[in-house]
């Protein structure tokens, strides 16, 4: 009975926890939505275009976190990916912009490489805020399971 009892309390914590996790990807996919250029605030217009000269504008989109307002550009810039994002006010608030392995500082590349193990190195992205580096991101895919590392300039993992 008691073995009856423990496998039940452990399925319903399962299916319990699945259903948070569920429900915070869903408020998490409810918070960014595909914008046009003239759903966009005129600074933010502005800022996009200036942004993204010399690329192709390939989404743009507007997400809210902690209940601030952010919008997004998605550039491709010849052969990589550049992520914009801007403030109500058209200020820059990070960009997120695909780099190679080879070109990483060597502690940061032996870390991403140490982490992602014998998992497949997809991207690598710098990401900056105002203006300065604050970790490079490595998404790694394997095992069925596709996860993110952050490494800090100095090449420690950042939580």
């Amino acid at each position: 009975m008691t073995r009856r009892l423990l496998s039940a309390a452990v399925l319903a914590l399962t299916l319990l926890a699945a259903g948070i996790a569920f429900a915070q990807e869903k408020k998490a996919q409810d918070s960014e939505k595909k914008v046009r250029m003239r759903d966009l605030p005129a600074a933010v217009q502005a800022a996009v275009k200036e942004q993204s000269k010399g690329a192709q504008l390939r989404g743009l989109a507007k997400e809210v976190e902690d209940g601030q307002t952010f919008y997004e550009a998605e550039l491709r810039v010849g052969r990589h990916t550049k992520d914009v994002l801007f403030d109500t006010e058209g200020r820059v608030v990070s960009v997120e912009e695909e780099v190679t392995l080879a070109s990483l500082p060597p502690l940061v590349k032996a870390e991403i490489q140490k982490q992602a193990g014998k998992g497949r190195i997809a991207l690598v992205e710098t990401v900056t805020k105002g203006g300065t580096l604050v970790y490079y991101e490595a998404h790694i895919r394997g095992g069925g399971k596709a996860r993110e590392v952050k490494v800090s300039p100095e090449g420690a993992v950042v939580k």
